[in-house]
C-alpha cells in the first residue's frame, strides 16, 4: 500500500502548522509533541513538509549547529514555511551586513547604552502616556503606545526624521505576513520603501546609522556598496526591529493583563521589572510560527534522521516552556537561575543582534506604564481579543485597555 501524496510512508499523517494564533494560551499540541515526538513531521502554510522540533535540547541543537542553515531557506526549490515577502537575498540580513563590512556600524546603532537613548525612551513613553491620559480610557494600547514607541525608537537609531515612521510602518502588515502564495503588495511596498530610504541618504537632516552609511559612499573602501544595498539595511532594520520590539511589548502586556498577580508584582516592585522582562521573554507567545533552518546534510536529531534539503522548524514556545529545562515552566518566576537561557532571541550564528536594545525598550515601557497607569487592565474579556492570523508574530489586532 502506498502513502497518500505528501505523506512519507515511514511517518504518521502530517499535522498542519502553526497550531493556533491565540496568544493567551499555549496550543494543546505543544506539550504532547514535546513528550511523545519532539521531532515531528508537519505541513507548513506553504503546503510543504517540515520537521517541527519542540524540546529545548533539540531546539538548542538546531540553532547552534551550522549544518542547519537560515540563508538556504530562501534558495529556489526548497521547502518553505510560507511565500517570501522580501527578496530572497535579504533573508540572511545580518550575514549580508557582515559580509558588506557594515556590522560594526549596525551594532553601534543597536547599542542600548548609546548616549541619550534611555532618556529619549523614557521621555517618549511619558509623552505617549500623556496622550492616552488626555484622551481618557478606553484606548488601544498596541496602536497608541507599542507601535509608535517602537517606531520612534527605530527612527532615532536610523537617524531619520520621526515623521517618517508612518510611511515605513504602513508596509509591515504585509511584509511579515505568512501566506501560502506570493503577496502582490509585498513587492510594491518593498520597492517604495527602498526608494524612500534611498532618498533619505541624500537628506541633509539624516544622521545616526543612515548618516554614517551615506558617508561611506565617499570612501573608496566601500565602493562595492550601492545606494540600494545601504537603503536595504535601513528598511530591514526598521521592519524587523519594529515588528520584534513592538510585538514583544504588546504580548508582554497581554501576559501581564491576563496574569494580574504578575502585573501587580512588577507594579509594586519596579526594581524587579528587569528580571521580569527576562521571564516575560520566556513565557510570552509572541513568536507566531517557528524559526526555520534547512538541513545542509543528513543529520541525526533525537530519534530522527533529518535528510539533506529538508526544512526544520524550531518551536520557540516548546523550548521555552520545556519542564526539562525550566521546572514548573508556566510559573512566572523572577528567581529562576536560568531564565536567560530562553530562546526568544534565537541562538547560534543568528542570535538576535539587538537583545540588549529589546530588553531596554521593554523595561522602560513597562516601568512608565505601570507607574503612570497603576490600575491598567483589559477593557474587554480576554476571550474577546482578536488575534491576527497568518503573521510571523502573534499579536492582538487591538489591545483595548482601561485604567
Amino acid at each position: 500500500m502506498t502513502a497518500a501524496p505528501g505523506v512519507r510512508a515511514d511517518h504518521p499523517p502530517l499535522l498542519d502548522f502553526p497550531f493556533s494564533w491565540d496568544g493567551t494560551r499555549v496550543p494543546a499540541e505543544v506539550e504532547e509533541l514535546r513528550a511523545t515526538a519532539p521531532v515531528r513531521r508537519v505541513r507548513t502554510i506553504a503546503g510543504d513538509e517540515a520537521w517541527l522540533v519542540s524540546s529545548y535540547e533539540l531546539c538548542h541543537q538546531v540553532l547552534k549547529d551550522d549544518r542547519f542553515s537560515l540563508k538556504d531557506t530562501s534558495a529556489p526549490g526548497v521547502p518553505r514555511q510560507y511565500a517570501l515577502t522580501i527578496p530572497p537575498e535579504v533573508v540572511n540580513n545580518m550575514g549580508n551586513i557582515t559580509g558588506a563590512g557594515l556590522r560594526r556600524a549596525v551594532m553601534k546603532a543597536l547599542n542600548p547604552k548609546a548616549p541619550g537613548l534611555v532618556e529619549w525612551l523614557r521621555g517618549e513613553a511619558h509623552r505617549l502616556v500623556d496622550t492616552l491620559v488626555a484622551a481618557g480610557p478606553t484606548a488601544d494600547l498596541r496602536a497608541a503606545f507599542c507601535e509608535p514607541y517602537s517606531a520612534g525608537m527605530h527612527c532615532l537609531l536610523l537617524g531619520i526624521p520621526q515623521g517618517e515612521a508612518p510611511a515605513f510602518l504602513r508596509s509591515l502588515d504585509i511584509a511579515f505576513m505568512n501566506s501560502a502564495c506570493p503577496v502582490a503588495g509585498a513587492r510594491i511596498n518593498w520597492d517604495r520603501d527602498i526608494a524612500r530610504m534611498t532618498a533619505l541618504l541624500d537628506d541633509p537632516s539624516t544622521h545616526g546609522l543612515m548618516g554614517e552609511l551615506a558617508a561611506l559612499r565617499h570612501d573608496p573602501d566601500y565602493a562595492h556598496l550601492s545606494d540600494e544595498m545601504l537603503a536595504t539595511v535601513g528598511v530591514t532594520l526598521f521592519g524587523a526591529g519594529v515588528i520584534s520590539t513592538s510585538g514583544f511589548l504588546a504580548m508582554a502586556l497581554v501576559y501581564l493583563l491576563t496574569h494580574p498577580i504578575a502585573r501587580d508584582l512588577l507594579r509594586d516592585r519596579p526594581d524587579l521589572i528587569g528580571p521580569g522582562v527576562e521571564e516575560l521573554l520566556r513565557v510570552n507567545l509572541s513568536i507566531g510560527d517557528a524559526l526555520p533552518r534547512l538541513a545542509l546534510q543528513d543529520t541525526r536529531l533525537g530519534d530522527v534522521e533529518v535528510k539533506r534539503g529538508e526544512l526544520v522548524l524550531v518551536l520557540v514556545e516548546g523550548a521555552n516552556l520545556d519542564p526539562a529545562k525550566f521546572p514548573d515552566p508556566h510559573r512566572f518566576d523572577l528567581h529562576r537561575d536560568n531564565t536567560a537561557d530562553h530562546l526568544a532571541f534565537g541562538g547560534g550564528a543568528h542570535y538576535c543582534p539587538a537583545t540588549g536594545l529589546g530588553r531596554t525598550h521593554a523595561r522602560i515601557a513597562l516601568e512608565v506604564l505601570l507607574e503612570r497607569l497603576p490600575d491598567l487592565a483589559l477593557a474587554v474579556p480576554s476571550g474577546q481579543l482578536v488575534w491576527r492570523t497568518g503573521f510571523m508574530k502573534r499579536i492582538p489586532e487591538r489591545l483595548p485597555v482601561t485604567w
